[in-house]
């Protein structure tokens, strides 16, 4: 079985996996990482997002041999960042389910765009589904943290 060395919220983990084996697995399953979800397994909703190198991609479907070498980024490796401080405050959460993958995407979007415009954040946020419908708080939640008021 190949080892891989990941580095996932600024630490170092070694795990012993095969190389088609999805991201999602790995985080979840051998590393018991369980902020990362799983839903349709095909990279369609977007539940799965982590960011790689800062990029959101779809865990589910992304080989852990592709994710050695760069930074991985999981919710739980945010703590108490303005996407969730806005998030909180424009009540954006219902059922919660794509929440991680929705921040995550979130995040990624500001560092790329500190005030990206509706467009902009229907673009980046468009390929994760929210089953509540909740699309509005989310776009109040990242102006807020683009205008530096969550």
């Amino acid at each position: 079985m190949p080892r891989f060395t990941l580095t996932i919220n600024g630490e170092r983990r070694v795990v012993d996996a095969a190389a088609d084996k999805p991201l999602l697995w790995v985080l979840r399953d051998d590393l018991g990482l369980k902020g990362t979800k799983y839903c349709c397994g095909v990279a369609e909703c977007g539940a799965c997002t982590v960011l790689l190198d800062g990029e959101p991609v779809r865990s589910c479907v992304t080989p852990v041999a592709d994710a050695a070498g760069v930074r991985i980024t999981t919710i739980e490796g945010l703590a108490d960042h303005p996407v969730q401080k806005a998030w909180i405050a424009e009540e954006v959460p219902q059922c919660g389910y794509c929440q991680p993958a929705q921040i995550l995407a979130a995040v990624a979007l500001l560092e790329a765009d500190p005030a990206p415009d509706d467009a902009a954040i229907d673009a980046a946020m468009g390929g994760i589904l929210c089953r509540c419908g909740t699309y509005h708080r989310i776009r109040r939640a990242i102006h807020l943290v683009a205008e530096g008021r969550p």
